[in-house]
Order: C-alpha cells, then structure tokens, then sequence
C-alpha cells in the first residue's frame, strides 16, 4: 500500500446524544482512508460492538519527512508505525469517551484464531486508541489470567516492526478480560454490563460486540445484549458473522429477528474477503487508472472467472458443513460479493451507501442461476505417493449418503448494458490440487490479428489475460504479447508483474485487522447490508432448493485433483478456458 494510500487508520467515531444522532464531517467525494490525520496516541476511547452515533474526528493534514523520503528512495509503503500514527482519525480532543470490545464466542476457534490477533496487531500498530478494553464472554469458565494465557498462545508481532514485542503483548494482555455466562440469559449480560462500566468509569461508553458464535444463538444474544449491556450515552454496534441463514426465508428471517433489537446502521454483516487486500484494491485498480476503465465491459472483456481452491478437505468441519455445502459456504457470499465489486458501475462517491447502492444493482440486474450452469462436485478417496487421502464421507461427522457438494462451478450473466453476454463464471472446491483464490480478466481476441499465424490454431494463447491473485502469494499480473529478441519473429506471452512481497517491504494486514477497524470508525462499506444479502439469496435459493428436491448426485473427483471434468464442459459451453488450469499461469 503506498503511502498515499495508508491512511487505514482514519476514523469517523459515532456517538448519540439525548438519542439524536451526530454525523460526522466528511471531506467531499474523498474516503477517509486516503485523509492523512492527526494522531490520537492521547486520546481515549474503549471497544464493545452493537448502537450508532456520531462523533466528528478531527483531520488535520500533516507532512511526514520521512514518507517523502522513502518516496525518493522509492519504495512507497510507509512503515507501519508511521501509517497509524499519522492517519488515524479518532478525536484526540475527547477525552471522555472510550470503546469497549466484546468478542461473544471468546473460547471458539475464530476468537483465538482471528479475532484476538487481530485486535493485538491493530493495537501493536498504534491503531487502536490510548484506553479500550477487550472482554471475552463464553459459557466456559475461565478466569481473566486463564483468558490471557490463551489469547498469548495465537498472538504475533508485525515482521516490519522494532518495538518489543513482549512488551507490547503484555500491555495489550493487560487490557483483556473475562466474564462467563449464558448466550440467553439476560442477567449474566447485565454482570458483564457492570464490569464494563467500572472500566468505562463515567465515560461516554462506546461498544461493539463481536458474534463468534453459531448462528442459531444470534438472536439470543443479541436480544441481551441490546437489552441489558447496551451504551446508555454512545454508540452500540454488533458484528454478525456468516452463514446468514441458508436460504432466501431463512435470511429474512434473521434480519427481521435482528432488527427487533438493532437499527440496521448497528448491524455489520461480516464478509473477511471484503477485507483482503487485493479485494480492496479492485477499485482503486479500475477507478485510478485510466487504462483500465475504458476496457471494462463486453465490448473487450470476453470472460471474467472467480476462482476459489482450497488443497484440503474438510477435516474437522464436516458436521457443520454438511449443513452448508461449498456453494453456500463460498460462493454465495465471497465470489458474489468479489463479482458485485468488479461489474458495479462507477458509484457517486467513495461514501459505503454509495458504493452498496452499486453492488445492489448488479445484483439486482443477474438472471436466477439455472440447474444447466451448475456442475456440482464431491471428493472421493485418492492414494498418492503412498499416501491415502480420505474421502468426504470419511468424515465421522458426515453421514455416509451425503450429497453436499465439496465443488462448484456455476456460469452467470448480468443483464445490463456493460455485461450483456459476458459469463461470469465462478469456482470453488476442496480437496483440490492446490490452494489459491484469484480473479481472471480474459480479454477478446484481437480482430484481424496480424500475428495469428504465429500462434496457429491456438487462439487463447494469443488472449490478453488479467489475473488478481488475492491469496496466497497477493500479486496483479497482465498477460501480454512480445517478440523473442532474435532475427526469427517468434512471439512470447509474457507476465507485466506486481507481486507484492516483492514491490511492498510491509507485511499485508490480515482482513480481520481491517474490518474490525472499520466496525469501531463506524465505516460500512465492506460489510453487507440487508438488500444487498436479499439480493444475493434471491440468485441462489431456487438453484439450492432444486439441488435438495432432485438429490442431484454430484460429480466425483479424487481429492488433490482438479476438480470434476464437468466444469471443463461447462466453460467450453461459452467458449471458455479455465485459466487457472493452463500450462502458463
């Protein structure tokens, strides 16, 4: 990330006041993150997620001798010190509010995993303000020490970073605690209310909590907390992780159940892939650049593919799963939302309403996924190398008559005048030959092409390609064609490359670490509002339901292969190649 572009760290605090809500300034058509700010090392606030309001953050433009010096040298990402300390946007002149978090699910795997970390590298980072706390609220019981003990055992420190790394785990450890208590019992909230008011002490209480748990205890808690550990003078905000629901009824039915107890600006339907790096830079690819734009529609894009492949089963999440599949598990939520990004049109501004109201539409304007554009897939069990990799059905906790697929690959179109007959076509499996999440721009042949002779009969490897490799290894790549130096003329495809380990010396924050960051600023752009999830589920129920009614038995492939050869016809069917399955990719 350059310099330029670092200022992840703005923020826009919201607060209520005798309950009319105060907005925040905002610098006209210009997104927060790009407004270099004052710091706010002294000012004091405090995390817990669930209601909404607005304090203004001050912004004050500062200049960094430093930056410009790294600008000279030529490397253009700022050191992560440096990125938060000038960027970030709390009022450093409020001292009397604070942000309380509070990670409900505290004992799971994604508290651990993801949740914890995350929190420690924003405030290793200096992102976070000089006073929050940080609760963990489970039904085990466990003391603050205990609580701490298991948080130590997940966190690290930035690879970019000097400071003592120690020193900083135990100051942030020092700030997390621990109540235990029941997901549905309205007074262990409000003990846990108690606790965070003695460390609020008086302040103007912000609060997020943080939903890590199974979605059929959603509302439970989220009834409690609104009722019993609410702010009684900020804002209360609440991150509700996927699945949202299984169907289109389903969904609705959790979004009406939340809304009984939140506003829908409290709500903030979490996606990680929103947070990922080259996904927040798919914009920023086409919106800055000018050669970009111009070319991104039907009339030069043949195809466009979002390629999802995991080289692992699913060992140990069988049982949850089952209940899933990979089509809801994946592609109804992290490629739609990538896809949404990529075709929306040009948005008012950087505002989130504005760039959601862009996404809707897209959404919006696709055709139902038909049974014929769907291959499904299930791994079997393969040797290899001596070694025997099990099937999915293997799976203690998976019935042995499962017909959940493990692999998707679907074709989709947007009716609109940009993408009129372009397919879209989306891909995602486990247990397949390598790992890997990647966008593929495949651009239309060049007509009359004066060098077709020199590629003979093999058109697509004369096709421009743009590949957006999202994980791992983050890197945009054009495909171009050039000569081979020599008297011959003799035609090379060769790779116009920016891999990021390689071009940026900063490590690449995790998506967790952005979208939390934004939940506390109050920033909604990457996370997902009710009609754009309506709008998705619409796409996607009729072709689940369909799948469930006929028991459409899904293809077989061996686990650590590349997937069914159904979805070989299926991309031929529209005269397309999976690029990720060419010789050069």
């Amino acid at each position: 990330m350059s310099t330029l572009s670092s200022s992840h760290c703005s923020a826009s605090y919201s607060s209520t006041f005798n309950g009319r809500r105060q907005r925040s300034t905002k610098l006209s058509s210009i997104p927060k993150r790009f407004v270099p700010v004052k710091s706010a090392r002294n000012s004091y606030q405090n995390l817990v997620l669930l209601q909404d309001g607005a304090v203004s953050s001050t912004m004050t433009p500062i200049e960094n001798d430093s930056t410009l010096k790294k600008l000279k040298d030529g490397l253009l990402s700022a050191t992560s010190s440096e990125e938060c300390e000038d960027v970030v946007g709390f009022d450093s002149n409020d001292k009397n509010s604070t942000v309380s978090i509070t990670v409900v699910g505290a004992s799971g795997d994604l508290a651990k995993k993801k949740i914890f970390p995350a929190l420690f590298a924003l405030f290793y980072e200096d992102c976070l303000p000089e006073h929050f706390t940080v609760f963990g609220y489970a039904r085990s019981k466990m003391t603050d020490a205990e609580l701490r003990n298991m948080v130590s055992k997940t966190l690290t420190c930035r690879i970019d970073k000097r400071e003592n790394c120690g020193e900083k785990m135990e100051q942030f450890l020092k700030r997390c605690f621990y109540h235990s208590g029941q997901y549905d019992s309205e007074e262990n909230f409000t003990e846990l209310d108690k606790k965070l008011k003695e460390h609020e002490a008086g302040r103007v209480s912000n609060r997020l909590f943080y939903l890590s748990i199974p979605p059929n205890i959603f509302i439970d808690a989220v009834k409690c907390a609104s009722l019993s550990a609410s702010s009684a003078n900020g804002w209360t905000r609440v991150i509700v992780e996927k699945p949202f629901g299984r169907d289109s009824e389903s969904s609705a039915a959790l979004t009406n159940d939340l809304k009984q107890y939140l506003a829908e600006d409290q709500i903030f339907r979490i996606d990680h892939y929103l947070g990922k790096e080259l996904v927040e830079n798919l914009s920023v690819l086409r919106f800055s650049n000018l050669i970009f734009e111009p070319l991104w529609s039907r009339q030069y894009i043949r195809n466009v593919q979002f390629i999802f492949s995991e080289d692992f089963g699913t060992e140990g999440r069988g049982g949850y799963f089952d209940n899933y599949g990979i089509i809801r598990d994946i592609m109804q939520n992290h490629l739609l939302q990538i896809l949404a990004l990529f075709a929306m049109e040009t948005p008012v501004s950087l505002d989130a309403e504005d760039i959601r109201n862009e996404k809707v539409k897209v959404l919006r304007s696709m055709k139902p996924l038909q049974l014929e554009d769907v291959v499904i897939g299930q791994y079997k069990s393969h040797t290899k190398g001596g070694v025997t990799y099990p099937a999915y059905t293997d799976d203690k906790t998976v019935p042995k008559d499962s017909l959940t697929p493990t692999f998707a690959a679907a074709a989709l179109f947007i009716d609109n005048a940009r993408w009129d007959g372009v397919p879209f076509l989306m891909k995602a499996g486990k247990a397949l030959h390598t790992k890997g999440t990647e966008i593929r721009v495949q651009f239309r042949h060049v007509p009359g092409n004066l060098y077709n002779r020199n590629f003979g009969t093999d058109l697509d490897r004369a096709t421009n390609e743009l590949v957006i490799r999202v994980q791992p290894n983050e890197a945009i790549y054009l495909k171009i064609n050039n000569k081979v130096p020599g008297l011959g003329m003799r035609l090379d495809r060769s790779n116009l490359n920016l891999h990021y380990a390689a071009r940026y010396s900063k490590e690449i924050p995790d998506a967790y670490e952005r979208l939390l960051l934004d939940a506390i600023e109050g920033e909604r752009r990457l996370f997902i509002r009710s009609d754009e999830l309506n709008a998705a589920w619409a796409l996607f129920t009729p072709l689940l339901k369909e799948l469930e009614e006929k028991k459409i038995i899904p293809e077989y492939y061996p686990h650590g292969s590349r997937g069914p050869v159904g979805a070989h016809y299926l991309a031929a069917k529209y005269n397309v190649r999976w690029g990720d399955l060419s010789i050069e990719q």
